[in-house]
């Protein structure tokens, strides 16, 4: 069975509006915000590196190489797209070691912005949320992309995990689009392929958990459950990782998610059971056994059972159009796709990554 991505449900409807993304490198842009100012003092240096075409773990690689330090000594949030301008932290433990000279780090497209120390490690997942800016060119009708942005600026989008996530579609020499990468080495694994590359294994493990993921929500949208608290949902404050049940004791649970305080959640899957109840519990199990194939195989890969919100609510979300270009800036919590914001407003071509 082909795991697919082009069904998934739109909350406001299928965009009417096409235009062009990432026609160069600047018109995508993400600048990382840790939540927190280092501390300027520790055995941890912490660069604020731009950079330009290059992917983050090439670019930790390079680091680690001009340091001398082991990889593992070398660390950052959070990958950031290759095909952009992007601007994010990486941290070099070296306790005992003078500051790091940069001036002779000569990597095209990559600029030392800032350069610091700070008192704890830099982890994986440790960043507050990601600045974007974004520039759509040729764009066909642009009112109509103004209308769903502003009722994406009071209702929020699904959290839906982007398509990079799955791997890029690329067209081969006959015109024909190919499928992404990371999830046909998904379904090779669920076929009992063993795929040795740690690197790659992990990026198909993760297209799996969030493709599914996309299903719960695809559902909720298409059985018009998207936008209410069901008996029994698992439910997150906005900016927190912890969740509780809705056991029906608290009548303004629904005007909260109105009012962009909470959201229901959907299942990580993994080992473990489901902490949703009641409807929920029924609705994600239900879905859970259709794809019986990929959620049994998840939970034998070591993942536990996680929480991830349905909707999100872009911040500080502007835009301005000039004849047929439009720009638009927003911010999103960590983990979230600016992708899945312009998916519900406008239907992009991606030169760069078709071809």
């Amino acid at each position: 069975m082909e795991l697919t991505t082009q069904h998934w449900e739109y909350r406001y409807g299928h965009p009417v509006s096409t235009g062009i993304f990432k026609f160069q490198a600047d018109d995508f842009q993400v600048t990382e915000d840790l939540g927190y100012q280092p501390s300027g003092e520790g055995e941890h240096q912490f660069i604020f590196v731009e950079k330009e075409n290059t992917n983050t773990a090439y670019l930790a690689e390079q680091i680690a190489r001009h340091t001398g330090l082991p990889l593992r000594q070398v660390t950052y949030a959070g990958r950031k797209d290759k095909y952009a301008v992007t601007r994010q932290w990486f941290g070099l433990h070296a306790p005992g070691q003078d500051d790091f000279d940069f001036s002779g780090f000569n990597l095209e497209g990559v600029r030392v912005l800032r350069h610091t120390r700070h008192h704890k490690k830099l982890k994986t997942g440790q960043l507050k949320g990601n600045a974007f800016q974004i520039q759509l060119r040729q764009v066909i009708n642009p009112e109509a992309v103004e209308e769903k942005l502003q009722q994406i600026s009071t209702q929020g989008v699904p959290n839906y995990y982007g398509e990079q996530r799955f791997g890029v579609m690329r067209m081969n020499d006959q015109g024909e689009v190919m499928r992404g990468g990371n999830l046909v080495l998904a379904e090779r694994m669920i076929a009992g392929e063993t795929i040795r590359h740690r690197n790659k294994r992990s990026m198909a493990l993760s297209a799996l958990r969030s493709w599914l993921f996309n299903e719960v929500i695809s559902h909720r949208i298409a059985t018009n459950t998207f936008d209410t608290v069901l008996p029994g949902d698992a439910v997150m404050l906005q900016g927190s990782n912890s969740f509780f049940v809705n056991d029906g004791t608290d009548s303004e649970l629904q005007a909260r998610y109105e009012e962009a305080d909470l959201s229901p959640t959907a299942p990580l899957w993994g080992d473990g059971e489901l902490p949703s109840q009641s409807q929920a519990r029924t609705m994600e199990s239900n879905l859970a056994s259709t794809y019986s194939h990929v959620s049994d195989f998840l939970q034998t890969t070591g993942f536990e059972q996680e929480r991830r919100p349905i909707k999100i609510w872009p911040q500080q979300l502007e835009w301005v159009t000039k004849g047929d270009t439009l720009t638009l800036s927003f911010s999103l919590p960590s983990g979230c796709f600016a992708t899945s914001v312009l998916r519900e407003c406008i239907e992009t071509v991606n030169p760069i990554n078709s071809v």
